[in-house]
């Protein structure tokens, strides 16, 4: 039987919270089609009717909930950057590090990204979503590029194409990190994403 939470009067957006919270770790369990309003407003503690004062439909709120995981797997990528000296090589170096490394790779967040990208092919909402998330980490992981390698005077490369090679890189780095973390030495990954981009952009990234 889904645990239900205890009610208690909470804010707007706890609320709000409390709901994606409760789609994710239905989805996590048993794929989207464990996400029913029902089971989602039993794990959050609510009714199903007051899903739909913060939700207009059930798709709307997995939308919110895959934007939420995304979202903050970029952002836990870029942790601790500002704690870093002012040198681009650096910094480019712990963001690839951070997102092949718990707690962006991790078995949950890997399924919760597969268990959503079935939906994003006949979905409009998780369309606009995957590619707003997409678009906000790729553009990231580019400005940086773009600021190591100016480092160097080289201002003329084709950033955008480097940024969608290196995308693709750490999406597969990532995914097998979370998939089986247990057949990796500790790490190892970060060493090989690190290595795999300093000959992808011809630079000389620092490892740790």
């Amino acid at each position: 039987m889904t645990p239900r939470r205890p009610f208690q009067r909470v804010g707007e957006e706890a609320r709000r919270a409390a709901l994606i919270e409760a789609t994710l770790d239905l989805i996590a369990e048993g794929g989207p089609q464990a996400a029913t309003v029902r089971a989602i407003a039993l794990r959050a503690g609510v009714t199903p009717g007051l899903i739909r004062h913060y939700f207009a439909t059930k798709e709307d709120l997995v939308a919110a909930a895959h934007e939420v995981l995304m979202t903050g797997l970029t952002e836990a990528s870029a942790a601790r950057l500002g704690e870093l000296p002012d040198d681009p090589l650096s910094r480019l170096s712990e963001f690839l590090a951070n997102a092949v490394s718990p707690p962006v790779a991790d078995p949950r967040s890997v399924a919760l990204w597969a268990a959503s990208m079935q939906l994003v092919p006949r979905d409009e909402a998780m369309r606009r979503v995957h590619e707003a998330t997409y678009l906000g980490f790729r553009d990231r992981l580019e400005a940086m590029i773009a600021e190591a390698l100016a480092t160097t005077g080289r201002r003329d490369e084709d950033t955008r194409a480097l940024a969608i090679a290196g995308n693709a890189l750490l999406d597969g780095l990532w995914i097998e990190a979370g998939a089986l973390p247990d057949h990796f030495r500790e790490g190892e990954l970060k060493s090989i994403a690190i290595k795999a981009f300093s000959r992808l952009l011809s630079l000389d990234l620092p490892e740790g």
